[in-house]
């Protein structure tokens, strides 16, 4: 265990598997006290999955064994801390419900009497194509997320404004621009960043930061993804080169949760107070990556009188859009 971040306390939601459980312990390791956090005891399933029966029957002995290794809940997550000589407890309930966000934060008041850290990592996943969304994958995938991350920053800013020192970290995803078959989740990933970066301009100077990052490990959707993949390489055609090259670019950046740990500790640590309001891409295969602020890359003006559509059909094309690549209809293997 390390000391780096000894003292602070540390609140999680979305730790009982995946990224989040291995961003959870990472945050242990350097000395956190942690509060861990799911919905409810037990493992998750494929959710919202598209197809999912037809993808469960895809899965190898590996795979099962892989989701074994990942999987848990808030107490086997505690468990693993404790194991290993640090200090957690878990908490189970929806952080997507107002009261309870407010009683997961107030379990770490009542255990260690502050909160330091916070990483809002709870969120509902899915896959598949626009027009087999329900209302239900709907909220899935973006009410815990969204609202989720709301309710628990509005119950622990206070506490953190009194300290004058806090890191809250929200778990955005690289689906935030946009991707085909993601849209629910990309919808949220994308609020989540700008809500980031919108509560990180309020906070500057009050000793707070907020920050985003998009964890890239080994998980249950990430699994799932593979054995779709194997199935279409198996099937040959001409995509095949693109997609190996696009599951071997996934292997390297989807390796043990556990090695996302270090990045997040150090946007959690007092050297870090100068970071506020980036998006991060950080992948357990060791690629950190920042994004850009959105910004409009090209304008057209008219003064006077408003455009017409005969002017529009020729400057939108040749100098509104000059150089626009168009959003493909879909990624290989999707």
């Amino acid at each position: 265990m390390s000391t780096r971040l000894d003292g602070k306390v540390a609140v999680v939601t979305g730790s009982g598997m995946g990224a989040i459980k291995g961003i959870a312990i990472g945050l242990a390791r350097e000395g956190a006290k942690v509060v861990t956090n799911n919905r409810k005891p037990g493992s998750v399933g494929l959710t919202a999955w598209s197809d999912a029966d037809a993808t469960e029957r895809l899965l190898t002995d590996e795979d099962r064994r892989l989701i074994a290794s990942i999987s848990g809940d808030a107490r086997t997550t505690a468990d693993a801390i404790i194991a290993e000589g640090g200090e957690a407890i878990p908490f189970f309930g929806d952080p997507g419900d107002f009261e309870v966000a407010g009683e997961l934060v107030q379990a770490a008041m009542d255990e260690w009497g502050r909160v330091d850290i916070v990483v809002n990592g709870a969120a509902g996943s899915g896959f598949g194509p626009f027009h087999k969304v329900t209302p239900d994958d709907w909220l899935l995938q973006t009410h815990t997320k969204l609202t989720g991350t709301y309710n628990v920053m509005h119950h622990v800013l206070p506490i953190m404004r009194r300290q004058g020192f806090g890191r809250i970290l929200n778990a955005s995803s690289d689906a935030l621009p946009g991707k085909p078959m993601l849209a629910p989740y990309s919808a949220a990933c994308a609020g989540i960043a700008a809500l980031t970066r919108a509560v990180a301009g309020e906070l500057d100077g009050s000793g707070i930061t907020c920050n985003a990052f998009c964890p890239r490990s080994l998980s249950r959707n990430h699994i799932n993804w593979r054995a779709s993949m194997r199935k279409r390489l198996a099937g040959g055609g001409p995509e095949i080169d693109a997609l190996k090259k696009r599951l071997d670019e996934e292997e390297k950046d989807h390796q043990a949760p556990e090695k996302l740990g270090p990045f997040l500790a150090y946007l959690a640590t007092d050297e870090a107070a100068y970071i506020n309001g980036a998006v991060f891409t950080v992948t357990a295969g060791g690629r950190i990556a920042l994004y850009s602020e959105i910004s409009t890359v090209a304008e057209v003006t008219k003064e006077g009188a408003p455009w017409t559509l005969d002017e529009l059909r020729t400057v939108i094309p040749e100098q509104l859009l000059a150089g626009h690549v168009p959003v493909p209809t879909r990624e290989p293997g999707a």
